[in-house]
């Protein structure tokens, strides 16, 4: 039995995983934004161990779940599922004055895999858009560029891929995967959405807890259980350096550049 943390997991597809690793027999700990969606996530994912909750468009709200992780671990795997995507005219500014789809998608993953400690394996959830992301960093909040909200989400899941991938370079006994779940019919994607959830969230079961050889590699982009070429400055170093500097800068926490086993 692995012990797994999801974030975002009230509803979607982190709900949808946490299902399934509980009918598996495994620990799930769910995570809300407050206390209500973590209660509603209990709800949903009946046999599901607790539900954390935070914040993370909050610095401090996320790594005060991080606290709460610790003390409900130690975890086999983290599932990074959460995430938000602003179509809106206008760029949304959280409590730290940071742009929110960055926040979420991005530096609340990386703060929670700085302070986690001791995950075996770790997903981050991406999407084909990320493909069409820009690896530029000098403006990561978008206080100069005239805002578009789906070149913000595209650009938020391409540094989430870079940050898979920095991870698994850097912690060489972690297994750190991205995975695009497909466009599938949750909030967030809408109802007219082609993909299946059950294939969107098959690939993030499988790296979590599977002993299969195929699941047991690290700095890989995953669709569907098969492995995809990413965005090319995914594996750039120098591009893994600056975004782990700037998250760095953000956050006053490091990303160390190796773990003991």
């Amino acid at each position: 039995m692995a012990r797994v943390f999801i974030t975002g997991s009230a509803d979607g597809l982190g709900k949808l995983a946490a299902r399934n690793l509980v009918a598996l027999g495994h620990d799930v700990v769910l995570h809300g934004r407050n206390r209500d969606r973590a209660q509603h996530a209990m709800r949903a994912v009946p046999g599901a161990r607790t539900a954390l909750e935070g914040d993370l468009a909050s610095i401090e709200a996320t790594r005060a779940l991080a606290r709460q992780a610790n003390e409900a671990g130690p975890f086999q795997a983290v599932i990074h599922n959460a995430g938000v995507y602003r179509p809106g005219p206008g760029r949304h500014e959280t409590v730290d004055g940071l742009d929110d789809v960055f926040a979420v998608n991005v530096l609340a993953p990386y703060l929670l895999t700085a302070l986690i400690e001791g995950p075996q394996r770790l997903m981050y959830l991406t999407s084909g858009l990320h493909q069409g992301g820009d690896p530029d960093l000098r403006d990561l909040q978008w206080r100069r560029r005239r805002w578009s909200g789906s070149q913000a989400y595209a650009n938020s899941k391409l540094l989430d891929v870079v940050l898979a991938f920095a991870v698994a370079r850097l912690w060489p006994h972690v297994l750190s995967n991205a995975v695009d779940p497909g466009w599938v019919p949750t909030k967030m994607g809408g109802p007219s959405a082609p993909d299946d959830p059950e294939q969107g969230v098959a690939t993030q079961v499988w790296l979590a807890v599977s002993d299969e050889r195929d699941a047991k590699v690290s700095g890989r982009y995953f669709y569907h259980k098969r492995t995809r070429a990413a965005h090319p400055a995914a594996s750039d170093v120098t591009v893994q350096n600056g975004f782990l500097a700037a998250c760095e800068q953000l956050t006053g926490v490091r990303l160390a550049s190796a773990v003991t086993t």
